[in-house]
């Protein structure tokens, strides 16, 4: 229920006729910033010339238009972002993954020749549903030889296959001195 004190402190603040503030509150629900910008999307209120900010006693609803000279980067978080608009990034984070995923390949090669050649997407899915199976079968696949590598615009670059080729260096000189030592 809206209280004629109410109704006159919205008159006051928005400087609009009694049944313009009382309709405007009665469409809120009693809130008084809320019949605010009601009343400012009806056209019946300008918007604020102090950036985009109403205030009423202790409250403050700030607009999320942005200045030319703020300065907010790109990946932060505002206060005023909604979940659609939050979802939608994430959404379009998402599918820039799935398109670099798909178009760099996870290469295993034995004695020069190439074994299987996969996306990197489904490289992940794999790690992500069967860790336990395929993280051991990419090291015992060092063991016999394996070599893996990354092909593709984002990971095929030298310092990823350097480490790639590290790793297959180091089962190398693992299995070298366990042969040594059943020799002797």
């Amino acid at each position: 229920m809206v209280t004629i004190e109410q109704v006159e402190k919205l008159r006051e603040k928005a400087n609009v006729t009694y049944g313009e503030a009382k309709n405007a509150l009665e469409a809120c629900g009693g809130d008084i910033l809320d019949a605010m910008i009601y009343l400012e999307q009806q056209g019946k209120v300008q918007s604020p010339p102090n950036e985009g900010q109403f205030s009423y006693g202790q409250q403050q609803a700030r607009s999320e238009q942005k200045k030319p000279g703020d300065e907010k980067d790109e990946g932060s978080q505002t206060t005023g972002e909604s979940f659609s608009s939050l979802l939608g990034r994430f959404v379009r984070w998402c599918g820039m993954v799935l398109v670099k995923g798909n178009t760099n390949t996870f290469e295993v090669t034995r004695n020069g020749s190439q074994i299987i050649s996969v996306p990197v997407t489904i490289l992940v899915v794999l790690l992500i549903l069967a860790f336990w199976v395929v993280l051991p079968l990419l090291v015992i696949g060092l063991f016999f030889n394996c070599r893996y590598s990354f092909q593709g615009p984002d990971l095929g670059r030298a310092e990823v296959n350097n480490v790639m080729d590290s790793a297959a260096e180091a089962a190398d000189s693992i299995k070298k001195d366990v042969a040594g030592s059943n020799k002797k």
